[in-house]
């Protein structure tokens, strides 16, 4: 090689700083979004007192993945996929109100007391965990909550920021899977007080409010 190449030295490429800040935001932004009682709210509370704290905790944080998701959409700036969910959100929508009646009339209809061996525990914590995943990806309003939120307070990547973006995505998550645990645990904590017909009434309750839910959202598609 030339001379000329023993005083060529490559300048390090300086590491982004990362403020601790997205974390922040994110927590508290997936906490509230999580926060209000809703169907899945009410899954969480029902399971939680028919089968315990891990099956209602699961329930939950089916949701916050799939707010993670919709959050991910919104912080990596993916407006072509967010766009694309909300032009099809008609048929979306319309498979979540069809499920929500579905689960509905289901708990309704359960028995007051459940039994399960360890292998059918297992697969019912699938369960739990996959249907609130599936009913929260079926409500495309979620990400333009987020999309909103994150444009109000200048949080939306537009400078190829992905690692920030990663942070805030994962305070989303630890903010909704904050929420589920905190809920959980409340009404755990109050399930040994219920009798078996109580518990038939709590059935009967949830899963009538849980079909409202889906006849409002089928309905509303067509108003």
């Amino acid at each position: 090689m030339g001379r000329g190449s023993e005083n060529i030295r490559i300048a390090p490429k300086r590491a982004q700083k990362l403020n601790p800040l997205f974390l922040v935001n994110g927590f508290v932004i997936g906490f509230s979004i999580a926060a209000p009682v809703g169907p899945i709210g009410l899954l969480c509370i029902q399971r939680t007192l028919a089968r315990g704290r891990l099956s209602g905790f699961v329930t939950g944080l089916g949701a916050a993945t799939a707010d993670a998701v919709y959050a991910s959409m919104g912080a990596f700036g993916l407006a072509f996929v967010a766009t694309f969910l909300v032009q099809e959100q008609f048929w979306l929508r319309l498979i979540g109100g069809a499920f929500l009646i579905f689960l509905g009339v289901r708990i309704a209809l359960r028995k007051a007391v459940e039994t399960a061996g360890p292998a059918e525990k297992n697969q019912r914590l699938a369960s739990d965990y996959g249907t609130t995943v599936a009913l929260t990806l079926t409500n495309p309003s979620t990400i333009i909550s987020f999309a909103a939120i994150f444009a109000g307070l200048g949080l939306a990547n537009q400078k190829g920021d992905y690692s920030g973006a990663a942070i805030l995505v994962a305070g989303v998550f630890a903010g909704s899977t904050a929420w589920w645990l905190v809920l959980s645990s409340v009404v755990s904590a109050v399930r040994h007080r219920l009798s078996p017909s109580r518990m038939r009434l709590v059935n009967l309750l949830s899963g009538a409010l849980i079909v409202a839910f889906g006849v409002v959202v089928a309905v509303s598609l067509f108003l």
